[in-house]
Formats: C-alpha cells, structure tokens, sequence
C-alpha cells in the first residue's frame, strides 16, 4: 500500500525554528520565484511555498510580497542569497538535506571537470 506523506499547511513564522533553517537551506536564494498557488478548503486560491522532509510535505502559505519580506529582513540572507557562513552551519546541522539541496552533485560535477584532461 502506497502510503502518503502528511500535509502540513501553516505560516512561516508559525514553523519551528528547525524547519525554518531547512527551508533557508533548500531555498538558498530566495522563495518567491517557487511559490505555487492551490485551492484551499474554502476553495479560494492561497499560495505557498512547498517543502518536503522525509515525514511530511508542507506547504508554507506566503504571497509574494511576504516571500520577499522574509528574505530582506532575515539576517541569514544578505542581498537575497543566503550567506555562505550560515549556509555551511545548516549543512551540518541537516547534513540529510544535501540530497535535497543537490549540493553532492555540484561535488561530484566538479570532481568529474577537474579530472577531465582537456580541462
């Protein structure tokens, strides 16, 4: 049997701390640009950003505006890009997220360039 992942659908800043960190970690630069938009249970279109850990889906309700609100008053970020400093912290602190981040095949891309001989 084909067992689905729990929906989470909540605010950002109603998150915990730990999925917020995820978030920023899957999200480097920024959130508006992946926001979709879904009817809700009222049926009126709400839009969010989604996010999947292994246990859950969620869907963070944010328009636009607030997307770009979060990341422009958000220390981790500066001029829209999450800094390298907090992005190295977060990737030790979720080392399971480097699959989702697609950080391990940017390495294993580069190992291939570098052992190239044309290069």
């Amino acid at each position: 049997m084909n067992k689905t992942k729990p929906r989470i659908i909540k605010d950002y800043d109603k998150l915990d701390k730990s999925i917020q960190e995820q978030i920023k970690l899957s999200y480097p630069e920024g959130f508006s640009q992946y926001l979709i938009t879904f009817l809700n249970k009222d049926g009126k279109y709400v839009s969010a950003l989604p996010f999947e850990t292994e246990d859950h889906y969620y869907l963070v309700r944010m328009t636009e505006d607030e997307a770009d609100m979060i990341i422009s008053t958000d220390e981790d970020y500066e001029g829209g890009i999450l800094k390298e400093e907090v992005k190295e912290m977060f990737e030790g602190k979720y080392p399971e997220m480097e699959m989702m981040t697609g950080k391990e095949d940017e390495e294993e891309e580069e190992d291939k360039e570098q052992e190239d001989p044309r290069i």
